[in-house]
């Protein structure tokens, strides 16, 4: 039948919210629970049970009251209670795979028991004409539905609903040296957890979302947990938390479709679509989908996928909330598995209610969808005219083939994109707000009681008594065991200096000492060394008008000293930097001085810890040092997020040094410490000796294209979706230094990087870097240009940050460079081929890497590593080239690409 009228888009929303804090060891390991809810209180309405006609019960089953367009689900065990006042009204009950059935009831001063008893879903092939050889018509189904998918994101100009979440959830297994103290933690095994939270949610073009915390029950916990940020996701868009959607764009080239019959249901035409992946493994989904016909749209889905390991399940139920209007009613979402000795079961149920919405005028006209791979175009069908606008070309009745629907339809999402943000200084690509109601997490039992759309299970009523009484106990305790409280309070340690403690003195003022234990390493130039950092910082934060941004001044005092047994040198500096943040620029100015050691490659390429690892075990010392007594101004100024300044002058007097220990527990003879001179291609006896330098750096960064997001009034930029270009200039000015070793050279050079995301799980990194020295009249060692070099097993935190195999001087240069990192993550690739894998979270990547100077050799690396492992580990292996012929190879260890790691402070 032809449904020609406005067809809603759906948005769901899905919140992360903190698993029922019952355990923060364990709820770290629980994610994606998606959404959504209900409110009324009257002392009459149905109540009842939703089974097969054998008598099994039918869990998140959905009871619809048609006359109010709302609804709600069944529990765990198929039981249901929906509140009425007195009326007359027509009870719908739905779930996948079986015959929908309505009741009329009328509702009095008393509570109605119906139960109902559901028929499996007769599905006929005679709807649809089905020949041997023939294309199955699931393929036109659903290239008809993917052609739509895009308007049902844009259908609706706003709409809002009440969301009720409940996840609850069991840890069925754990490791049985940790079993006690989860015990003593009120955590017990195969005991239900159970969290809920009811919403007020509205969503409008193009992107913004407003969401209200009415109220949130989770374990009795009286610490105020409530639902963290959410995100907004949709079946109808590509990728859904990273896993493809069988209505994605690409979905032909992950999925296989099969029709296995139609059903009618309230009116409408229903297929049964079987999604079979082409490759099984993580983010590809495998289930059904129902498509109503003419609509183009879910009419319910069950699908499964697996992240990191996870078995995960999808259930959407839709009902129509309005004229050819079809919204989700519930979602159920189900995941479990084990990782690291804990294994769990998960279950987060959501029901939507009371929804209110706004089409949107501009796609009022619902056109009829022509597949042209099997239907005969009609004279009639509108072609795209590129002189017109799509707006003007979708208000056309005309029939669309699904090609030129989906031009108009992409083409008609980027005018209204450059129109909404034709006057915005910065381009907003989406705006989150959020907010707790007062009473939130003050609601009573009877509140629960009276607004929950989904009556709790035994086990649920149990698990929250537990945690009630628990949480009672720990109420006692907390002026006693805050932690907050306790840190404000304690008193210096003798170990503080050594383990990182702070220590608050009121009024934004802190002294703190650095992780100093980390300082305590062994290198050839001091042998056994000490260091010691601390830092005095004074903060201030002021408000805004708007109450929600902020302006930060701060101000740091950071003095490190260290000193070497065999060298017997003390060395010291001092950093003192000012800072003034606004909410989307700031600036940062200060002085550094001192006389310190510091490596050539100012980017310190070897970690000083792993340097006396390989320099005491293997007796590799590939940490190189020189001296330098400094003073060095900067300043930095962030104009906004996607531009960036900074300006430094640096006067220095710098010296070379030498080896002052052989000390190694590797003792075998044939094997000797390196001069503490790195070898160099370029590099001469004078390129090391000490000499003074006056030096201006100037560089720039830039974001072209940047986008900003937007969360409770704070702007936030995109960094992923745009590139970052640097230009920088250095110049040694020789007249300021009265000496005849002065530094004299000017170097620019310009750089890229940037990721892209392909298809499902395909990423490709790469970053490339290019310059030349103007003026080379007089560049000492510490001035080449160097390039990030490894030579030890471990490999870089970055994927695409430094080469893995190249000595860490060799090529360093005072002439022209160019040097180029790539690494490309497949989805399938070798070992990946095989579903066992893919499902563990396993990835396969490859790298390739490239250094040319004017006097080195075409340096290449090729490798290959394995991603993931045990879900934190990458091992590689690489091959590295000069000029074409075999340098060395290695094996490299390092932490998976997808944790990031950040040593900043």
């Amino acid at each position: 039948m032809q449904l020609k009228k406005a067809k809603l888009r759906l948005r769901f929303i899905t919140y992360k919210i903190p698993f029922m804090n019952f355990c923060p060891k364990v709820s770290r390991l629980i994610f994606l629970f998606w959404m959504l809810f209900p409110i009324v209180s009257f002392s009459q309405g149905i109540k009842g049970k939703v089974t097969t006609n054998e008598g099994e019960p039918l869990a998140f089953a959905s009871i619809y009251i048609r006359n109010l367009e709302d609804g709600v689900p069944t529990n765990q065990v198929g039981e249901y209670e929906y509140r009425l006042k007195p009326g007359l009204y027509d009870v719908l009950v739905q779930f996948l795979g079986y015959k929908s059935q309505i009741q009329t009831v009328e509702i009095q001063e008393e509570w109605i028991t119906l139960n109902f008893a559901l028929e499996p879903q007769v599905f006929s092939l005679s709807e649809v004409e089905v020949k041997a050889g023939a294309e199955d018509p699931a393929l036109t189904i659903m290239r008809k539905a993917i052609a739509k998918a895009k308007y049902h994101r844009l259908q609706l100009q706003e709409y809002s609903m009440t969301v009720y979440l409940k996840g609850t959830g069991q840890l069925t297994d754990a490791p049985f040296f940790l079993r006690k103290k989860l015990e003593e933690e009120g955590m017990k095994l195969n005991e239900a957890y159970t969290s809920e939270s009811v919403s007020r949610i509205t969503f409008s073009l193009p992107d913004k979302v407003e969401e209200k915390v009415i109220s949130i029950r989770t374990n009795g916990d009286n610490q105020g947990t409530s639902p963290a940020p959410y995100i907004q996701t949709s079946f109808y868009q590509d990728q859904i938390n990273g896993i493809v959607s069988p209505l994605s764009r690409y979905a032909f080239q992950y999925y296989q479709f099969k029709y296995e019959g139609s059903f009618f249901d309230q009116g409408v035409m229903v297929s049964k679509i079987k999604v079979t992946p082409r490759s099984r493994g993580e983010q590809v989904f495998e289930g059904y989908i129902y498509i109503i016909e003419d609509l183009w749209a879910i009419y319910s889905l069950d699908l499964k996928t697996s992240l990191l390991g996870f078995q995960i399940t999808a259930k959407q139920n839709y009902a129509p909330v309005g004229q050819n209007v079809w919204m989700p009613l519930t979602h159920t979402y189900s995941f479990g598995g084990k990782i690291f000795g804990f294994e769990g079961e998960f279950n987060y149920l959501a029901s939507t209610r009371e929804y209110q919405i706004k089409l949107n005028q501009d796609l009022a006209q619902v056109p009829e969808i022509i597949d042209e791979k099997v239907q005969e175009i009609p004279k009639e069908a509108l072609k795209v005219d590129k002189s017109l606008s799509a707006l003007e070309q979708l208000a056309t009745e005309e029939p669309k083939t699904r090609k030129e629907y989906r031009k108009l339809i992409n083409q008609y999402e980027k005018e209204m994109l450059q129109e909404e943000q034709k006057e915005a200084k910065d381009p907003v690509v989406s705006e989150r707000n959020y907010s707790v109601d007062s009473l939130a997490k003050k609601r009573d039992l009877a509140y629960w009681d009276s607004i929950r759309p989904v009556p709790l299970t035994l086990k649920e009523v149990e698990g929250y008594k537990r945690d009630d009484s628990l949480a009672t106990i720990e109420a006692a305790k907390v002026s006693e065991v805050d932690s907050v409280a306790k840190k404000a309070r304690r008193k210096y340690q003798p170990m503080d200096f050594l383990t990182g403690q702070n220590f608050s003195f009121g009024k934004g003022v802190t002294i703190g000492f650095d992780q100093n234990l980390t300082k305590f390493s062994f290198n050839t130039v001091e042998g056994w060394k000490l260091g010691l950092g601390m830092y005095y910082r004074k903060f201030s934060e002021v408000k805004l008008a708007d109450s929600v941004n902020t302006i930060r001044k701060s101000f740091n005092i950071r003095p490190e000293v260290r000193y070497g047994f065999s060298s017997k040198q003390f060395y010291g500096k001092v950093n003192l930097r000012w800072s003034h943040t606004q909410p989307t620029s700031g600036q940062t100015w200060g002085v550094e001085g001192g006389r310190y050691i510091f490596q050539f490659n100012e980017g310190d390429p070897i970690n000083e810890q792993v340097n006396a690892l390989y320099s005491l075990l293997f007796r590799r010392n590939y940490m190189k040092l020189y001296e330098q007594d400094y003073l060095k101004a900067y300043w930095f100024h962030r104009v906004n997020y996607g531009f960036t300044y900074r300006l430094s002058f640096l006067r220095a007097n710098r010296k070379e040094l030498f080896n002052n220990s052989n000390y190694s527990f590797y003792n075998k003879p044939e094997r000797e410490y390196t001069l503490n001179r790195p070898e160099n291609v370029e590099s001469t006896e004078d390129t090391f000796s000490d000499h003074q330098i006056a030096k201006i750096s100037a560089s720039i960064e830039w974001r072209p294209g940047l986008t900003y997001s937007i969360r409770n009034g704070r702007k936030s930029p995109n960094f992923s979706r745009s590139p970052l270009i640097t230009f920088g200039y250095q110049k040694a000015i020789p007249s300021l230094v009265n000496s005849a070793n002065a530094s004299d050279f000017d170097l620019i050079e310009l750089g890229i990087e940037h990721d892209w995301s392909f298809g499902v799980s395909g990423k490709f990194d790469f970053k490339v870097n290019a310059g030349t020295f103007l003026n080379n009249r007089n560049v000492y060692f510490p001035d080449f240009k160097h390039f990030g070099g490894n030579r030890t097993i471990f490999s870089n935190f970055g994927p695409a940050s430094n080469y893995r195999l190249m000595d860490y001087y060799q090529y360093s240069t005072s002439t022209s460079f160019v040097s180029g990192i790539a690494h490309y993550q497949f989805r399938k690739f070798l070992f990946t081929q095989l579903p066992m894998l893919r499902f563990s979270g396993l990835r396969e990547n490859i790298f390739v890497n490239y250094l040319k100077t004017e006097n080195s050799p075409h340096y290449t690396e090729i490798g290959y590593s394995l991603d993931n492992l045990f879900r934190f580990f990458r091992v590689e292996f690489g091959v590295a080239f000069e000029n074409g012929n075999y340098l060395r190879t290695g094996p490299l260890f390092g932490i998976a690409t997808f944790i990031n790691v950040n040593f900043e402070d």
